[in-house]
């Protein structure tokens, strides 16, 4: 079986490099490259990759926002970010969005191709030094004892309940709900819903 490849990337030089890599690999095709985001959501549905490389840093879009936005349009479709960043934040806001593995860029070939086959397999590859990082994170979180009343705000933020919602299902106040939000990120050492929440569900709380 052929999987097919798409590419989302900005740098030309490092693009081409990837075309070049994957047009030469056995088993795989590049069906298209794309410097451009808007560009490639208006298109890969059509092109019909089995695998995205996606970058981070994009112009016009980030790459978690393509990411997310290519979900919802082709759901099949699996992203894997391929990025010269490794801060926590943005590695838990692409799986977050619905990435299904988190490699940087100098990740040798030869095992971006075995992460390409990973998540065609339905696995969740990630740089060695990533994974520590989602690991330890997730211990972190853990540990972390949430009153029954956080759970709950915690919940209905994954559920994509807004404040007010949170706050009217709950018989409380936006203001209350506010401060719930402030010690869950106090306590699982987050700066937004999207980690709050990947963290969260990362246990299946």
């Amino acid at each position: 079986m052929i999987i097919r490849i798409s590419i989302v990337e900005d740098d030309q030089q490092f693009r081409q490099m990837l075309e070049e890599y994957l047009g030469q690999a056995e088993g795989f095709s590049c069906v298209s490259a794309y410097g451009d985001p808007r560009v490639a959501l208006r298109s890969l549905a059509s092109d019909e990759p089995d695998v995205v490389l996606m970058d981070l840093q994009l112009p016009g879009m980030s790459g978690i926002d393509c990411v997310s936005a290519l979900r919802q349009q082709a759901p099949a479709i699996r992203a894997i970010m391929l990025t010269v960043f490794e801060q926590d934040e943005q590695v838990f806001q692409s799986l977050a969005a619905g990435a299904y593995g988190y490699l940087v860029k100098r990740t040798p070939p030869p095992m971006i191709l075995d992460a390409i086959r990973e998540v065609h397999a339905g696995g969740s590859p990630m740089s060695a030094h990533i994974a520590r990082k989602v690991v330890a994170s997730f211990h972190q979180a853990a540990a972390v004892t949430l009153s029954p009343q956080e759970r709950e705000v915690l919940t209905l933020l994954a559920r994509g309940d807004t404040y007010f919602h949170i706050a009217q299902r709950m018989g409380i106040t936006v203001h209350t709900v506010r401060n719930y939000i402030r010690r869950i990120y106090d306590k699982l050492q987050v700066h937004s819903r999207t980690e709050a929440v990947a963290k969260f569900t990362g246990y299946g709380a």
